[in-house]
């Protein structure tokens, strides 16, 4: 029988499976009109040999059924209704399941989520990372989607619960971060006042900036890639993970980096954890930030400093949880 994976689960078989599995507009068209069918039967799911469930993913599986008759609670399934959905929501995962697609999941996450969490997954989905269960982050190849292709699917999704939240989070996701914490640093630093970050300008992640032929004698790359960026500003901010702190040769790469930048007028602030972790050592950075790029604070206390202890509590506690995914 065809089993819908949904929510947490979905999410779980993208981090396993990254974006190899996507599927091109046809194959998702086709496997949305095999979901369609599936929620049409009300028939209850049931996984193949009694407990066989998709990569990467955790009991109990969370599935979507059409309707309340479906509904199917167990040590190896929980089930949510879902009685129609968005074009191209589904692709095939093989062995009869049809997973969510990342913009699906954002939907159906954000009636789950507080909306900085949310945020946040919107991050790791346009990101070069997936979160594991034991351990710390691992590099993918490529995004699983876009910030544009999150906004779009939120448009589109009349109807469906969620979609109001997703719209509004999308607004927020930045694509190209690189870690956990990279992300965390961005929403601190760019969010707007209401919602406890410092509303800075939104930096560019991960950017490419390519070294101009005439000083590359002088350079040892042809580009440095910076992990938040004001390139009209010529500032980049440089997270200094402690993955890196005892690997002499990856410190004098980005010591020959940070000077190649300068060399071409950057001005090139680097962060640690601790900072970043430390509530006043953070707001001595926002300030030094906001005076290179001529950025006036207007926020107003105590709603700001109360909005920004209870962002920060949020991300860096859900990265307490698993401290090794601070150093990705």
């Amino acid at each position: 029988m065809t089993v819908l994976i949904g929510y947490e689960s979905a999410m779980q078989v993208w981090r396993e499976l990254g974006p190899g599995y996507l599927g091109a507009g046809e194959d998702r068209r086709v496997a949305t009109r095999k979901a369609m069918n599936a929620l049409s039967t009300l028939e209850k799911p049931q996984l193949p040999c009694g407990s066989w469930r998709p990569p990467g993913t955790t009991l109990p599986v969370e599935v979507l059924v059409g309707g309340d008759q479906a509904r199917v609670r167990s040590e190896y399934l929980k089930s949510y209704v879902c009685q129609s959905v968005p074009g191209r929501s589904f692709v095939e995962t093989g062995k009869g399941f049809l997973t969510s697609t990342p913009e699906f999941c954002f939907v159906q996450m954000a009636t789950k989520l507080t909306f900085a969490k949310l945020v946040l997954l919107g991050f790791e989905l346009c990101g070069t990372y997936a979160l594991a269960v034991d351990g710390p982050a691992r590099r993918t190849i490529a995004p699983l989607t876009s910030a544009v292709k999150l906004r779009s699917f939120a448009e589109g999704a009349v109807g469906m619960r969620g979609r109001k939240v997703a719209l509004q989070a999308s607004r927020y996701v930045l694509d190209g971060s690189a870690s956990p914490m990279e992300s965390t640093l961005a929403m601190l630093l760019s969010l707007p006042y209401a919602k406890g970050g410092y509303g800075l300008p939104v930096p560019l992640l991960n950017y490419r900036v390519d070294i101009p032929q005439r000083a590359r004698k002088r350079a040892d790359r042809r580009y440095c890639e910076c992990d938040l960026c004001w390139p009209d500003a010529h500032l980049a901010v440089e997270y200094d993970s402690d993955l890196y702190h005892s690997d002499s040769l990856r410190q004098e790469s980005d010591a020959r980096r940070r000077n190649t930048l300068i060399a071409l007028g950057f001005t090139v602030v680097t962060v640690s954890r601790g900072q970043i972790s430390d509530g006043a050592a953070f707001n001595r950075l926002a300030n030094q930030l906001a005076k290179i790029l001529k950025k006036r604070f207007r926020y107003k206390d105590p709603g700001f400093s109360r909005a920004h202890l209870a962002l920060r509590e949020e991300l860096l506690g859900s990265l307490r949880l698993a401290k090794s995914r601070l150093d990705c």
